[in-house]
């Protein structure tokens, strides 16, 4: 540091020139220090970024209006205002005297303490405790990163909402870190999700280790299929019939019929085998530009394996004299257009 400078010039130039502006901290700590004498704790800084962080607001103005709000009218204990209004009023407020308004609002403390001290202060709001989360951050970041900083429900993005990493199938339900089970929702996505979503997940793991015993696909080694990859929930095959080099099929671990019977974890879980394994084709084989992609579902589609599978098929410049229409090919006198 330079003796010669003064304080204020100091972080002037920190301020105005030096100051990393990764997101708002670094400004809100240092006004919260220059407004409290120099001097707070991080629980004081904490609440002071909390004052600009809108989508706390917005959780929680969420809330109110999907649970106290609607119970406590639904009680006649407090009253809407007008249509599209967000104001509440409580009603007979005006017939209480002071004394009587500040005995009830006792009241309401101690029914507060109460059922803090029988809950725990931090089992109370633990689903919103991100430094509880037993997700590690870099695969927070990597189901960010795949997701494209959208949530995966509602497709908002990441500056406009913010996103939390959930588990598709919940811990407590058998589900893992396995980064196919996770995927990115925004504050309300996954606030609804907890309260709206009844499915039983008890059974899923046992669902997860269905194999029919006489699917070619639920035992390729068997069947003399080779696997050219894995992952926890999908397996990458070798096409035993290929209609073009390095022709492969993706398919989930778990026995079902069709690419419509296949959960959000095993959509992951194969999309990351097909992202990977065209990696690989194009770094071992540069003759190749282009792939179809695409899957049979129900016999009249020609599925002759009843056990979902996505095809992966390289092509090549030349390859077919016509390669105009794609998969429209399945009409043939409909693929030229």
């Amino acid at each position: 540091m330079d003796r010669s400078e003064t304080t204020y010039t100091r972080l002037q130039n920190f301020i105005e020139q030096r100051m990393s502006m990764s997101h708002i901290y670094h400004p809100v700590m240092l006004a919260y220090l220059l407004e409290h004498h120099g001097e707070a704790s991080a629980e004081d800084i904490a609440e002071s970024i909390l004052l600009h962080d809108d989508s706390q607001l917005r959780y929680y103005r969420e809330i109110v209006k999907k649970m106290p709000g609607q119970v406590l009218a639904k009680h006649g204990i407090v009253e809407k205002g007008p249509r599209g209004s967000s104001r509440y009023f409580l009603a007979g407020y005006d017939e209480l005297s002071p004394s009587e308004r500040k005995r009830l609002q006792l009241l309401c403390e101690i029914r507060l303490a109460e059922y803090i001290e029988k809950r725990g202060k931090e089992a109370i709001f633990a689903h919103r405790d991100h430094s509880r989360d037993e997700i590690p951050g870099s695969l927070r970041y990597e189901a960010l990163k795949r997701a494209e900083f959208r949530c995966q429900l509602c497709g908002v993005l990441a500056s406009e909402k913010a996103l939390e990493v959930d588990h598709i199938i919940p811990v407590n339900h058998g589900g893992t870190n396995d980064l196919n089970n996770l995927q990115a929702l925004c504050y309300s996505c996954n606030a609804m999700k907890r309260d709206r979503d009844d499915t039983d997940f008890r059974d899923w793991p046992k669902q997860y280790e269905h194999r029919a015993p006489d699917c070619l696909f639920c035992h390729p080694e068997q069947n003399q299929i080779t696997v050219l990859a894995e992952n926890e929930l999908a397996l990458l095959l070798k096409d035993n019939f290929p209609v073009s080099p390095g022709h492969c099929l993706a398919i989930p671990r778990r026995h079902v019929q069709t690419y419509f019977d296949l959960n959000p974890a095993e959509l992951n879980a194969i999309n990351a085998l097909l992202h990977e394994r065209r990696a690989v084709l194009m770094e071992e084989d540069p003759s190749i530009t282009g792939f179809n992609m695409g899957t049979n579902a129900g016999a009249s589609a020609g599925q002759s394996v009843f056990h979902a599978h996505i095809h992966l098929i390289p092509r090549r410049d030349g390859d077919q004299e016509n390669p105009r229409g794609g998969v429209r090919k399945v009409f043939p006198d409909k693929a030229d257009y």
